[in-house]
């Protein structure tokens, strides 16, 4: 039987290397150009060939694969399909190593793509600057740290002596910042393994699912009119504020709220599904009643409710039906529905607490984190389309998620050795080992 303690302290006394190739991966730019950044940190292609080179030196057969949204126009209704974006020097790597063919596989996967640099930094956000045990930069959680971890655990059972019995498959991908293409990409050349361990950051907690997520505009209509002068009856002309019409609607939503604080909820997660607003725009003149009203708003989903194409489909006919009920309430509002338009739509997923890789991969867990919760992701990560194509999934990784696209970024190193070992133990649970 293998011996887990000597992969772990070939972890501890490596701990060094396994930082140094952290660093590395930070101090490649790698934003993902929806953000619109600087073109020279939009280097996504070569952190992909850094690490291409990495596991290749570790013994794993790789390609790089280019997502092609005429290619993938079959999922044109599906979660994570952008028609509108290219991907030059922007490629998904894929890797295996294939073990001796006797247990079951496991794909270790994350995201290359950053979101934008940002501002207010005290510390450089691409030089891995390192304060104590934390290493700060632009990507160190999200999540730069949980790929590192995933590929050092796997160098770390190499270098140990290890066989293992199933194949480890390493799938790092683009574009998850900005809709998830890239994952769709990696499930659409027909890549699978039996199990996935999704690195993102959870604070080394484990969450067998994640929400859906919602991005929506509520466009409320007015009719403009001189502020400072008496209102007619809009009947006869006179002025409409769209914004006394969006506070309306607003009050309404506090009651859907809680009304979805019931009944939105899964044993799993911390919080409940909401509709959060989070812009509103209106008005053009302060002398002027605001003649539209638009109020941007982030909504969640349960997977659950997931629709046929895997996406919120029945939830956006809620919040529609919602929006339609209220204008029935108000004279003008009934004449004059607001429209909802939607904007993003980004996939969930889940994984039953009846699946064996639940329990397997929570024991390993927990022999090297016993205080390892299970928790529910409430953000979005790119777990949906593993969970599509019936792969069980989890979402573990170093790095506190509240760190996320802030200035400042940072990872603890003590936390990020604690994921190396932990993965490594999953892996060796899962793939089997052959003496």
């Amino acid at each position: 039987m293998v011996d887990k303690n000597k992969v772990f302290q070939w972890v501890d006394s490596h701990s060094e290397e396994a930082v140094d190739l952290l660093k590395d991966l930070i101090r490649i730019p790698s934003v993902n150009p929806y953000f619109k950044d600087e073109v020279r940190l939009q280097k996504e292609g070569r952190i992909q060939e850094y690490l291409k080179n990495y596991i290749e030196q570790l013994g794993f057969e790789t390609e790089l694969t280019y997502p092609d949204a005429q290619k993938l126009i079959q999922y044109k209704d599906k979660a994570g399909y952008m028609a509108d974006h290219t991907f030059a020097d922007r490629p998904n790597l894929y890797g295996v190593l294939k073990g001796t063919g006797k247990g079951k596989s496991i794909f270790l996967s994350g995201h290359t793509d950053v979101v934008a640099t940002g501002t207010k930094w005290t510390h450089s956000p691409y030089e891995a600057e390192q304060d104590g045990d934390c290493i700060y930069g632009r990507g160190s959680v999200d999540m730069k740290g949980g790929i590192a971890a995933m590929i050092f655990a796997v160098k770390a059972i190499l270098e140990c002596g290890v066989h293992l019995a199933g194949d480890v498959k390493i799938g790092t991908v683009v574009d998850e910042e900005s809709g998830g293409m890239g994952t769709l990409a990696l499930m659409a050349e027909g890549y699978r393994a039996d199990a996935c361990l999704l690195t993102e950051p959870t604070s080394l907690n484990m969450a067998p699912l994640c929400r859906g997520i919602l991005w929506g505009k509520i466009i409320v209509e007015g009719q403009a009119g001189h502020i400072e002068l008496q209102r007619q009856d809009w009947r006869k002309g006179g002025a409409v504020d769209a914004i006394d019409k969006a506070a309306y609607i607003l009050d309404y939503f506090d009651q859907l709220n809680k009304e979805w604080e019931v009944t939105k909820v899964h044993k799993y997660l911390p919080i409940p599904c909401q509709v959060k607003f989070a812009q509103f725009d209106a008005g053009e003149y302060p002398t002027t009643f605001a003649n539209r009203a638009e109020l941007t708003f982030d909504a969640q989903y349960l997977p659950k409710e997931k629709d046929v194409d895997g996406l919120g489909g029945n939830v956006k006919k809620e919040i529609e039906k919602f929006v339609f009920d209220v204008a029935q309430t108000d004279p003008w509002l009934k004449e004059n529905v607001p429209e909802v338009e939607w904007i993003l739509d980004a996939d969930c997923g889940e994984t039953s607490d009846k699946e064996e890789f639940f329990h397997v991969f929570s024991n390993a867990v927990r022999q090297v984190v016993p205080a390892s919760q299970i928790i529910g992701n409430p953000a979005h990560v790119d777990m949906g389309w593993f969970c599509n194509v019936g792969i069980p999934t989890f979402i573990f990784g170093p790095g506190n998620p509240m760190q996320c696209h802030q200035a400042d970024e940072h990872i603890a190193k003590s936390e990020f050795i604690e994921a190396v070992k932990a993965i490594a133990s999953t892996v060796m649970d899962w793939c089997g080992t052959d003496e």
